[in-house]
């Protein structure tokens, strides 16, 4: 799957300094570079007695101040103004400001809100998918669901490479019309499937490999109900070790072929890995597909407890079901049901 990634937000420079911390400046710079001294003028000497008698008329009536005093003034008037600006300068007692540091009362909200969303995906993607995602290994029967799928499962034995291996395996009856249904990889109980369909017509059993759990009880269910047998030309030798060459499959099936039968139309996809002839069968209408022992929740299907190849039924995963609709139910034939969009999300550690 491809993704742009949104480019970010580019934001505009930002000033570093006010215009107001800029006139402070200038005018700091100004008042230093200026200086307030005062020319002097020369005057003529005069006697001692003379100087002590102006000096004294002058101090007497205060028409002359004392020439100290004008410097004086001017010095403690630099003064105060330096004390004035150093106190402007010196940091002032800091107060606390609402909103800052810490997050305010929105933020909080916003952010449970956040958090209460993503727990809320989180358990919808954890939630079961539909009436066929119990994890339970129990043989029964189970629904049918609001598509018209029932589901039986089956205990018994599969023999592989000389070791047996406990299974319970899912039978598929699926409504094909309000008269009658087809039947996916008939299981170990052929009566609990005859009796799951009840008085319906079987218009097709179709298998999507010849592995003891999804052949085992085909015969017996197709002549029940004089029904077709469908089963990929490859998987010939496998069906006529279980079952002897008196009864072949009526209807060869392969990949990108398709099915019509009363109401349903039926893709077949080509699942080769866990045999060379493994198939699935799609139901676009029902938005479900069969996936045999391709792909099961979490997994790519194991025959027995080892892969036959590998590679190749990954490549089957994802070409042909991952590639279907993210809300396409898988229905495998031991487990519980998945989708598309969850295995998707496990593709990347199987490879």
């Amino acid at each position: 799957m491809f993704w742009k990634r949104k480019p970010k937000k580019q934001e505009g420079p930002e000033a570093t300094d006010s215009a107001a911390e800029v006139a402070v400046d200038d005018k700091a710079a100004a008042g230093a570079t200026d200086s307030g001294t005062a020319g002097e003028n020369p005057s003529e000497e005069k006697d001692a007695v003379a100087e002590a008698a102006e000096k004294d008329s002058g101090l007497a009536d205060g028409s002359e101040k004392d020439p100290g005093g004008a410097e004086a003034d001017a010095a403690s008037t630099d003064e105060k103004t330096v004390a004035d600006a150093d106190a402007d300068e010196a940091p002032a007692d800091e107060k606390p400001v609402v909103g800052e540091g810490e997050p305010d009362a929105d933020e909080d909200a916003e952010a449970a809100e956040a958090d209460e969303d993503a727990e809320d995906v989180a358990a919808e993607a954890d939630e079961p998918v539909g009436l066929f995602a119990d994890e339970t290994e129990e043989a029964g029967v189970t629904g049918p669901d609001p598509d018209g799928i029932t589901r039986v499962r089956s205990v018994g034995v599969f023999e592989f490479d000389d070791e047996k291996f406990d299974v319970v395996a899912n039978t598929w009856i699926v409504k094909a019309d309000d008269e009658g249904v087809i039947v996916i990889d008939p299981g170990y109980d052929a009566e609990a499937v005859l009796e799951a369909v009840g008085d319906r017509e079987i218009y097709l059993v179709a298998c999507t490999n010849a592995y003891g759990p999804h052949i085992e009880s085909a015969i017996k269910v197709a002549e029940e109900a004089d029904a077709d047998i469908a089963l990929h030309p490859r998987e010939m030798r496998a069906w006529r070790r279980h079952h002897g060459a008196e009864h072949r499959p009526e209807i060869e099936v392969e990949g990108q072929g398709a099915l019509d039968i009363a109401d349903l139309h039926i893709d077949v996809l080509a699942l080769p890995g866990t045999s060379s002839g493994s198939v699935g069968y799609y139901i676009a209408e029902l938005g479900v597909v069969f996936s045999g022992d391709a792909l099961r929740k979490g997994e790519p299907g194991m025959v027995g407890n080892t892969y036959i190849d590998y590679t190749t039924q990954l490549a089957s995963i994802g070409e042909a079901l991952l590639s279907l609709p993210p809300d396409t139910r898988i229905l495998p034939d031991r487990g519980p049901s998945t989708t598309s969009g969850a295995e998707s999300k496990n593709f990347d550690s199987w490879v």
